[in-house]
């Protein structure tokens, strides 16, 4: 038997869908439903299943920014053969995002241990939404968005980059909350900032999603499950991609941060009590 069943399955890939790129932790709201209906979150086959459903989030992100992918690729494939091509930013930025993916491929293979065991507890991602609602905060305070994307360096891309490490170790840091925040430190403005995130977000979701595939469905998880899931998340996360683009055009992550807050604090008062299990 499955240990996610098809109507469990429809309801991770929901909360895939809407918390993947908003910066209040997918990881850390799925390992929460997860042990809300009972699902062991430290089993490697559901834990494989919530990187796997991932790749449905980023098939919406390949979707909406297919035009801006497409120009990045057009771009990059120009500079290889043509050396006179590669002093365009969208060809850099194309290999940028390159060079940003490699410390989190590296840290991911060396912790991978500690990410499926220790650092799988509700107790983490209670500690982390409240330590990364801080660090939001400091971003909101500090950064004094006067660079765009064309503005975009390589080294603020290897910090944005570098900056995910912390949300595949702390579930609940949030990738998104750690990437937009630390471009918003970089004075990059919010709508740049957001995006950079989710260009970000391609090769390093869509490796994870790859490499816990085969974990995934070789354990206890049905294949159906695993693709019900995908396909909601796909659907949802489009949905939420354009109303957050939409949202942080005038608004700023305040609220994002309070919900954080209330969640974390909610949580630890379920463990602590224990309503629910860690």
């Amino acid at each position: 038997m499955s240990a996610i069943s098809l109507g469990q399955a429809v309801v991770l890939g929901i909360v895939e869908g809407v918390t993947e790129f908003l910066p209040i932790s997918s990881t850390g709201h799925l390992k929460i439903t997860e042990g809300l209906m009972g699902i062991p979150v430290d089993d490697a086959s559901v834990v494989g299943f919530t990187a796997v459903i991932q790749v449905g989030a980023i098939a919406a992100v390949l979707l909406y920014f297919r035009k801006d992918i497409l120009r990045f690729a057009s771009a990059w494939f120009r500079g290889l053969r043509h050396r006179d091509q590669r002093t365009s930013h969208d060809y850099k930025f194309a290999w940028w995002i390159i060079y940003s993916t490699l410390p989190i491929v590296v840290v991911g293979l060396l912790a991978k241990p500690l990410i499926e065991g220790p650092l799988a507890s509700l107790w983490v991602v209670a500690g982390s939404l409240i330590v990364g609602s801080g660090i939001m905060w400091l971003a909101e305070r500090m950064g004094r968005l006067k660079r765009g994307e064309d503005d975009t360096t390589l080294t603020d891309t290897m910090l944005v980059g570098c900056s995910q490490i912390l949300a595949l170790l702390f579930p609940g840091f949030s990738r998104s909350g750690a990437t937009i925040s630390t471009a918003l430190l970089r004075d990059l403005d919010r709508v740049a900032a957001t995006r950079l995130s989710f260009f970000l977000s391609i090769p390093a979701l869509t490796g994870a999603g790859i490499y816990e595939l085969k974990e995934a469905t070789s354990g206890n998880v049905a294949v159906l499950s695993l693709a019900v899931g995908t396909l909601v998340s796909f659907v949802v996360a489009y949905a939420s991609i354009a109303w957050l683009l939409r949202y942080i055009a005038g608004h700023t992550f305040t609220a994002f941060i309070l919900y954080r807050l209330v969640v974390g604090g909610l949580l630890i008062g379920l463990l602590a009590t224990g309503a629910l299990n860690a």
